[in-house]
């Protein structure tokens, strides 16, 4: 692997929620969307009819050890994926959703029901929320994962901010904070991913760096890179295929 053992985290964005996050020397790829630029219909029932995904996958080493996938949207796990993916790697999940994957032809599929580890990465699931009141129960269960080595990563997942995360990140005081932001939404109700608001409250909330990634690659994510640093100081905002090194 890039990263060395005993090294900070570091993560590669590859596009949308799709990235590289190492801990330890040990890689977990996560939520990975394969699917080459157009090939998807648009989401339903949002602003705009544009075919997902948005942006094509960039040229990055997609070596991984191991992958974590924080819910079943088609956004963060699709087809092209499923097929491209070794039968027999680790796959880290909700238990909800391991059947699932167990239908998809993987092997080796590991549901989390709080903890587990891997390769000396201690691996636990934590809350998420999809959205506000109704519409957040309709988007189904998702999750975050902190990924704790010798520092701790925290990778939110698809939620917006709401006590659970503040209380994660009183709780574990995690060292780098990733956030899916696109503040994505529907023709009704509030948005379902972070925007500048929930973005802000997470700053407030830690001293660690913070990271956005989850822009610019859905049609329903409608808050770009350029807003979001306008309005939010000290945040990074890597372009797809950008490595961050914490």
């Amino acid at each position: 692997m890039s990263n060395t053992r005993g090294a900070g985290p570091a993560v590669t964005l590859v596009r949308n929620a799709t990235a590289l996050a190492t801990v330890d020397g040990t890689t977990f790829l996560v939520d990975p969307l394969f699917a080459s630029e157009g090939t998807l219909p648009p989401i339903d029932n949002t602003p705009n009819d544009r075919r997902n995904p948005l942006v094509p996958l960039p040229d990055v080493d997609l070596s991984h050890d191991a992958v974590i996938v924080t819910h079943r949207h088609p956004d963060h796990f699709d087809d092209a994926a499923a097929e491209r993916l070794d039968a027999d790697v680790p796959l880290f999940c909700q238990p909800a959703e391991a059947d699932a994957f167990v239908e998809d032809g993987f092997t080796d599929v590991r549901p989390v029901e709080e903890t587990a580890s891997f390769d000396g990465v201690a691996l636990r699931r934590t809350p998420g929320r999809h959205g506000h009141g109704e519409l957040a129960e309709q988007m189904g269960p998702v999750s975050g994962f902190l990924l704790d080595g010798d520092e701790t990563l925290y990778l939110a997942g698809d939620t917006v901010w709401y006590d659970p995360v503040a209380e994660t990140l009183a709780e574990f005081d995690p060292d780098a904070v990733v956030l899916n932001g696109g503040a994505a939404r529907f023709n009704h109700g509030e948005p379902i991913t972070m925007g500048v608001e929930d973005v802000a409250a997470v700053r407030e909330a830690t001293d660690a760096p913070v990271a956005v990634v989850h822009m610019e690659a859905i049609n329903h994510c409608l808050l770009s890179r350029e807003e979001l640093r306008a309005e939010t100081a000290d945040v990074v905002i890597p372009e797809d295929g950008e490595r961050i090194e914490f």
